[in-house]
């Protein structure tokens, strides 16, 4: 009986890898880094193995304080190992998915038995934002990792323990948590849920109250945050540079309290997550409501904390993150798999219900329609279907045919023989034919490598060549050393073209400017200009010659930044 648990155990552990390998890492190594966030983040990486500074994250040379480094460290590490960052920038989310699943596998089993653990990775898994996140590079992914590392080592003292040791982890993986992304400490609220719940009612672990092992989660966080926040002071408190001391002071103060209390952006209405994110976003697990809403009023009742200790977590996350001005949906990711957790208790008795085989069925073949529609309309020869695909970009129309075939397929198939997995059979062929036939065929110009490269062809031998707004990921394409006015200062108006126009003056023959087209007015619109080509939905072009001679009286061609010349690929 043993040697059958344990080889069913390392037969789940398959199935989840298998789900990664189809969900999450096909088509890995085919694409490069896309924006919005990935060209930012690869490059910083792979300038900190250039230069070695691993503290202080640049932009392009420029100072990037919106986010503390953990994740820009897993990045450097993962390029400096492979020495390709077309090949590890998507390492680290690959990972992270990987041990997320193999976390709530892990705790769910604990709790309500492996069949149940299964089921709940799985539906992580193959849950919509789950696999958009994970399938980039952004700094979520591994925050999920550490968020769900931190859940399972706080459930294991306070559901199955008590655990000394995986309370003092789960501290650590809070602080790590923060370190990446501020809110990492979330998964810390689970302790003072617990005390809310205390008591033999409600089944949680008998841990003694009072005792000092408790200052072992917060020592535990205070000694991960230690790791970059002591070392930055210290840094910041040695030096005379200004720009360092506004760095300490963005990060820890703008970017996190300002950030929450007041943000600035992403502004939408509290009841955002509940309407627009958690119905669509968490699907398949959040059409499962219908039926869980009951029997988790039933565990309620029952005082069944191994249910309402992580649901009672995730309805905190969802009302932290709601009381902020700011929202985006990735804000409770972290949530989800403590959802699944809470789910699992009943997760083996629904997917056995036919009802839930025919949600299943019924969501796959809105997701497989599409497509069905596309390659019908594209056999049949019509102008439409081909207009559209070549809009999208598209050469070859074979990815497309490819989906419209096989997901009809594998939905007939699961419906044959096992409903619940039409979902993610269907999913599977959308992922696969992504990977590995749209996203190479998108990638010149997504990625912004065919204008780069078509940009450096027009720029004569000995020519020195600054960029103005210049976006992320044309860092990524430079086969030289280019100079830039800095980052992110759309939010100073004209005063980096005035820099610029001042720094080009100084050597009108020698250098030239790639400027956007709205930048042109009012200092480069009489400078001699040819049109470099059209990215990110704008046409650039490189100017030469003498600038508007007010804007570069104006400027400070001091705030030139060199930029070296990088490996590319």
């Amino acid at each position: 009986m043993a040697g059958e648990a344990q080889r069913s155990d390392w037969r789940d552990v398959a199935w989840i890898l298998l789900a990664v390998g189809l969900l999450i890492a096909s088509g890995y190594g085919l694409r490069d880094p896309w924006p919005a966030d990935e060209p930012r983040f690869a490059s910083l990486a792979r300038d900190m193995v250039a230069s070695g500074d691993w503290l202080f994250p640049r932009v392009g040379g420029d100072l990037y304080q919106d986010k503390p480094p953990v994740y820009f460290w897993l990045l450097a590490l993962s390029y400096a190992a492979v020495g390709s960052v077309r090949w590890s920038f998507l390492l680290p989310s690959v990972l992270a998915a990987t041990g997320t699943l193999l976390l709530v596998y892990s705790l769910a089993s604990r709790l309500h038995g492996r069949r149940a653990g299964l089921a709940a990775a799985l539906l992580v898994a193959c849950s919509v934002q789950f696999v958009q996140v994970m399938r980039g590079a952004q700094i979520d992914p591994t925050l999920l990792f550490f968020s769900t590392l931190a859940l399972w080592a706080f459930a294991r003292h306070l559901l199955l323990g008590p655990d000394w040791r995986a309370y003092f982890v789960g501290g650590l993986a809070a602080g790590l948590g923060t370190i990446t992304k501020g809110v990492g400490f979330l998964p810390l609220l689970l302790v003072p849920l617990y005390f809310a719940m205390r008591g033999p009612r409600w089944g949680l672990a008998p841990v003694v109250v009072g005792g000092w092992r408790w200052g072992l989660a917060p020592a535990g966080f205070a000694l991960a945050a230690s790791l970059w926040l002591v070392p930055m002071l210290l840094a910041v408190a040695g030096s005379a540079d200004p720009a360092l001391a506004a760095y300490r002071d963005e990060i820890l103060f703008q970017q996190t309290v300002q950030r929450y209390a007041s943000s600035w952006h992403h502004l939408k209405p509290w009841y955002f997550f509940l309407v627009e994110v958690i119905p669509p976003l968490w699907l398949p697990a959040s059409a499962l409501l219908f039926w869980l809403v009951p029997r988790w009023r039933r565990d309620f009742a029952a005082r069944r904390g191994a249910v309402w200790l992580p649901l009672f977590w995730v309805l905190a996350v969802v009302l932290f993150f709601s009381a902020s001005p700011g929202k985006r949906g990735i804000y409770v990711l972290p949530a989800l798999p403590a959802f699944a957790i809470a789910a699992s208790a009943h997760l083996e008795e629904l997917l056995g219900r036919r009802s839930v085989g025919r949600l299943s069925l019924a969501l796959a073949a809105l997701l497989a329609l599409p497509g069905l529609l596309l390659a019908v309309g594209q056999l049949a020869g019509l102008g439409r279907v081909a207009s559209l695909l070549s809009e999208a970009g598209l050469e070859s129309a074979t990815p497309v045919l490819a989906f419209g075939l096989a997901a009809p397929l594998a939905w007939l198939v699961a419906a044959r023989f096992a409903p619940v997995l039409a979902w993610p059979a269907v999913l599977a062929c959308l992922t696969l034919a992504w990977g590995h036939g749209i996203a190479p065929q998108l990638n010149p110009q997504r990625s912004a490598s065919a204008f780069v490269a078509g940009v450096l062809r027009q720029v004569p031998p000995g020519r020195e060549l600054g960029l103005v707004a210049y976006k992320e990921q044309f860092l990524l394409g430079l086969d030289r050393a280019t100079v830039n006015f800095g980052h992110g200062r759309w939010r100073e108006g004209p005063a980096e073209a005035y820099d610029a126009a001042a720094w080009l003056a100084q050597a009108p023959r020698s250098r030239i400017l790639l400027v956007p087209e709205a930048l042109l007015a009012p200092c480069f619109e009489a400078s001699a200009r040819t049109e470099a080509g059209r990215t990110s939905r704008e046409a650039w072009w490189l100017v030469s010659n003498s600038p508007a001679p007010q804007c570069a009286a104006r400027g400070d061609a001091g705030r030139a930044i060199r930029y070296p010349a990088h490996p590319i690929g």
